[in-house]
């Protein structure tokens, strides 16, 4: 601790000795609804970005995930002709481009040797945690899902990998996952369908912002941070935000438990190169483990 004789201020110098503070919140004008999906990999490519944009300007939105039915069953028809994806198999491939060019880690084996058959049971779990407990719980399981799925190749339509997922976040798993399987689960399900098909959503992920006046900006697919900052602006009609400063590393990994290397890089606007002296600035020795998965580095708590 550190006081200065001349300017009387114990702590960080720097600060005017004067100054005025605005302590006003953006007033939450504007609805943002992200149509997504638990098997969508470049919903998951998008995450750092996402995560970045609702860290730093989510004081201007109220944000809802809104599920979109990516897969309700393969069929002997073509599933996406324009990828290439006509079978489980193919999509394995697709999934590994993404996660390479993304560099948020997709094994993808799963697709051939365990397929996942359908994303609507997952998709039904998120709706039920939602219903009955949160959002944020609920959005906790899509991340967690989505890091099971991707990164450790697990085949979140099975029944007891979903289990597992809802009971480390303290919830009855059993007892959500089971309920997912009545019709409740599918009718909440088709709430989220009959919504994402009321904001023209066609395909994921797609980020709709709606202000005041009913009129937004509908943004398709995995797009640069600077696309979305662009689109609240034009959404709000003005022409500077006040994004929030980011979280300090280690607040921000002691809330969400696990970061890779592209997430922490986005969030701080850094360079892979700057990881390893930003760790060792931000955070204690005992705080974190630093694993790594694909060739990519990630951060979880201890």
């Amino acid at each position: 601790m550190i006081c200065d004789l001349e300017t009387g201020v114990c702590g960080v110098a720097g600060e005017e000795e004067m100054e005025i503070i605005n302590f006003n919140q953006p007033k939450k004008s504007i609805e943002l609804y992200y149509v997504t999906d638990p098997i969508c990999s470049h919903c998951w490519a998008i995450e750092p970005t996402l995560h970045r944009f609702t860290e730093q300007y989510g004081d201007y939105f109220n944000f809802h995930t809104v599920m979109g039915g990516l897969l309700e069953k393969w069929h002997d028809g073509p599933i996406d002709p324009a990828n290439g994806i006509y079978k489980p198999a193919d999509v394995a491939g697709h999934w590994r481009e993404v996660g390479e060019i993304s560099r948020m880690p997709i094994d993808g084996s799963l697709m051939i040797d365990n397929p996942v058959q359908s994303s609507y049971p997952p998709s039904r779990v998120f709706k039920v945690i939602q219903k009955n407990h949160s959002d944020a719980a609920a959005f906790e399981y899509l991340r967690r899902a989505r890091e099971a799925l991707f990164a450790f190749n697990q085949n979140i339509s099975e029944q007891s990998v979903m289990i597992e997922i809802v009971n480390k976040l303290g919830l009855d798993g059993e007892a959500i996952v089971k309920e997912a399987a009545e019709p409740i689960g599918q009718q909440l399900l088709n709430e989220d369908f009959a919504l994402a098909g009321s904001l023209g959503v066609r395909g994921f992920p797609t980020i709709v912002m709606i202000n005041e006046e009913n009129k937004g900006v509908k943004i398709v697919g995995g797009r640069p941070f600077e696309y979305y900052v662009d689109g609240l602006k034009q959404v709000l009609n003005v022409e500077e935000l006040q994004p929030k400063q980011q979280p300090a590393l280690s607040t921000l990994l002691e809330k969400e438990k696990l970061l890779f290397s592209k997430e922490i890089e986005v969030m701080y606007d850094i360079e892979k190169s700057d990881m390893t002296a930003l760790i060792e600035r931000e955070l204690s020795p005992d705080s974190y483990d630093k694993k790594e998965v694909l060739g990519e580095l990630y951060l979880t708590t201890t």
